[in-house]
């Protein structure tokens, strides 16, 4: 045999090792635990989707899931983590469509939201999130404080989960819409933006409906709108900020779970396919419900467009909005 077919068939050999351990690491996944990434402090809508998913994710696939919540820059710092994490799908990353407007804030980011992952599944969409402010606020509701926020700008100032988060979004596409200018608190995570609304050190955010009704419903808290086409069955009471004024305003927010890049197709299709029959059952869908959720469970590529689709907004709202503090 001549050199040449020698080493054709070592090449020819190794390929086919190569595809068998692969083969053999598809069926054997996952063999040890998940680390499930929350790329920001404790309290927020990821936790609630990370804690609700996750127990039964570790029946379904017969390892524990773990919460790593990895607060900072605005989710980056967590994001970082997971992209540049081993692609053997053992580590995911649950986050909001923050994903998709991080890019759009920051062209120092340490990674590429679309190469340097791959999406698994669109677990959710908000039903819209709530534009809630201190009690003693002193305007009746949304019409009368972007009267007076016209009036003086920067007077009333917005937390959010850090510069670029899908809640400054919300708040910065409100003042876009309204011909307002208002002053932007960026904290580390929504729980600690709460914490300082709740205290009376800032005058409002426009957050998820799973971390603001419960200070609602205790006073603590009052709702001037929420972001969505319709009015929400847990603040029947409560407009669209369509319905206060904006005329045509919607802001509904995503969230879902990504691999890095390079995870084996088999272990993407696997992790995809346990989360999508979790969301279709009933007490899930109704759990979710019951938190400002509906289900989803797209798949991949589907993923893929919305989140495509969404930088691609993001882009046009930074050409009118200053996103830079």
């Amino acid at each position: 045999m001549q050199f040449s077919q020698i080493l054709l068939a070592f090449a020819l050999g190794s390929t086919a090792l190569t595809g068998h351990a692969q083969s053999n690491a598809a069926r054997d996944y996952p063999n040890h635990p998940i680390k499930m990434v929350i790329p920001y402090a404790a309290g927020g809508p990821m936790d609630f989707i990370g804690r609700t998913l996750g127990p039964r994710l570790n029946q379904a696939m017969g390892q524990p899931v773990v919460i790593d919540n990895r607060a900072g820059a605005g989710g980056a710092i967590g994001t970082d983590v997971v992209a540049k994490s081993a692609p053997d799908g053992y580590t995911l990353l649950n986050t909001s469509s923050s994903h998709a407007s991080l890019p759009v804030v920051s062209a120092s980011l340490p990674y590429d939201p679309l190469k340097d992952f791959a999406p698994i599944t669109l677990v959710a969409n908000s039903v819209g999130f709530v534009m809630a402010a201190r009690p003693d606020l002193p305007v009746k509701n949304l019409k009368e404080l972007l009267a007076d926020a016209k009036a003086n700008p920067g007077k009333y100032t917005f937390g959010s989960g850090g510069v670029g988060n899908v809640m400054h979004f919300a708040a910065e596409f409100l003042a876009s819409s309204a011909d307002v200018k208002m002053t932007h608190v960026p904290f580390k995570g929504v729980s600690q933006s709460l914490n300082d609304l709740v205290a009376g050190r800032i005058d409002f955010v426009i957050g998820a409906p799973t971390a603001v009704l419960p200070l609602i419903k205790a006073g603590k808290l009052k709702a001037l709108a929420i972001t969505a086409r319709k009015r929400w069955s847990e603040l029947p009471d409560v407009p669209t900020i369509d319905e206060a004024g904006v005329k045509g305003f919607v802001y509904t927010p995503w969230y879902g779970f990504w691999f890095p890049a390079g995870v084996p197709a088999e272990q993407v299709t696997r992790m995809r396919n346990e989360v999508a029959k979790l969301l279709d059952e009933a007490d899930i869908k109704r759990a979710f419900a019951e938190q400002g959720f509906a289900t989803v469970g797209s798949t991949p590529a589907e993923f893929s467009k919305v989140i495509a689709d969404e930088i691609a907004m993001n882009k046009k709202l930074a050409q009118r909005v200053d996103f830079t503090q």
